[in-house]
C-alpha cells in the first residue's frame, strides 16, 4: 500500500528469486512509514530492466540468483543508477566474497537470518550515510587487507594532512558529515570536498576503500 507522504520516504527495490523472502521484507517495510518498497525482481536481469524506468535509493540484491546473479549485476548497477546504495543479502558470512562486494561498490552486506530491524537500520544508515558497517563487514574488510594486501595498496607516497586524518579516522568510526563538520568546526560541505580529497589521494573508489586504506597504513586500529 502506498504510504501517505511520500515527501522524505526512502525508495527501495529488491531482487532475491525467493517469493518468500521477499514478502517478509515487503511485509517487514510496510509497517515502516519512512520506508517504501517500490519494486520487485527475481533476478538480476529483471532489476537492471527495472531500474531503467525506476530510481530507487536502495537496492537489496541477493547474491544466488538464476539468469543474473548478485555479483554480476552489482556492476551494472553502479553504472545505471551511480547514487543508489546496495545492500547486499546472502546466505554466507564468506570473508573474501564480502570484501570483493564492498570493493566494487556495495554499501553493506547483510546474511538472510538478520531480523527485520537490523535491514531496516541497514536501509536509514546508507540513506543517510553511505554506509553500514557491521562485525561481518568489519572483519571481511580487515581479512582483505591481510590476505591480500597488494591489491588493495593506493599510492604509495600519500601525504595526508593533519586535518584530513582527522577527518578520516572520524569517517572509519561512523560520524556523519554534520558530526565531522561540528568536531572539527569547519562546514559540511568542506567535509565532503576532504572525503573527495581523500579518495583521490589513496585511489579509493569507495568509503570502504577509505577505511581500508586507514587500517592498512595504522590511521586506526585493527582490533
Amino acid at each position: 500500500m502506498k504510504k501517505p507522504d511520500t515527501e522524505g520516504v526512502i525508495k527501495v527495490a529488491i531482487a532475491d528469486d525467493h517469493a518468500l523472502f521477499r514478502a517478509g521484507v515487503r511485509t517487514a517495510l510496510a509497517a515502516k512509514r519512512d520506508v517504501e518498497l517500490i519494486a520487485e525482481a527475481d533476478n538480476g536481469m529483471q532489476l537492471l530492466n527495472l531500474l531503467r524506468h525506476i530510481e530507487p535509493d536502495i537496492i537489496l540484491l541477493d547474491i544466488q540468483m538464476p539468469i543474473m546473479d548478485g555479483i554480476q549485476t552489482l556492476p551494472e548497477i553502479r553504472k545505471l543508477r551511480p547514487e543508489a546504495k546496495v545492500i547486499i543479502l546472502s546466505m554466507h558470512n564468506d570473508h573474501s566474497m564480502i570484501s570483493k562486494l564492498m570493493e566494487i561498490g556495495a554499501n553493506s552486506y547483510l546474511t538472510k537470518n538478520s531480523d527485520s530491524e537490523t535491514i531496516y537500520q541497514a536501509i536509514k544508515t546508507c540513506y543517510e550515510q553511505e554506509f553500514f558497517f557491521n562485525e561481518l563487514t568489519n572483519k571481511a574488510l580487515l581479512t582483505g587487507l591481510r590476505t591480500k594486501r597488494t591489491d588493495i595498496a593506493g599510492p604509495q607516497d600519500v601525504n595526508l594532512s593533519e586535518k584530513e586524518i582527522r577527518v578520516l579516522k572520524l569517517m572509519c568510526e561512523e560520524k556523519t558529515t554534520k558530526e565531522i563538520a561540528d568536531i572539527v568546526e569547519i562546514s559540511p560541505r568542506t567535509v565532503e570536498a576532504i572525503r573527495d580529497k581523500l579518495k583521490t589521494k589513496t585511489g579509493a573508489k569507495s568509503m570502504a576503500g577509505l577505511v581500508m586504506y586507514a587500517v592498512k597504513n595504522g590511521i586506526i586500529d585493527q582490533n
